[in-house]
């Protein structure tokens, strides 16, 4: 299983992932799978162990994730 976040910009994906990686985390910008939308743009990947530390980060960044997915590999 793996986890998404995904955004209404791609501003917002591209921050996301820097400030992951900053922190260490091992983030990967993908697009988004058609299994949890149907409209075309970015999702960012990561270890689903790590989402509550990157839900921390996203909060103090105040970056502004549409919604957070989990999806089988």
């Amino acid at each position: 299983m793996k986890c998404l976040a995904t955004f209404d910009t791609t501003h917002m994906a591209l921050s996301f992932e820097k400030s992951c990686r900053k922190a260490g985390f091992a983030v990967k910008i993908i697009p988004v799978p058609r299994s949890v939308s149907a409209s075309c743009g970015f999702a960012c990947s990561y270890a689903c162990d790590d989402e509550n530390e990157i839900k921390k980060i996203v909060e103090e960044q105040d970056i502004e994730v549409s919604a957070y997915h989990k999806i089988e590999d």
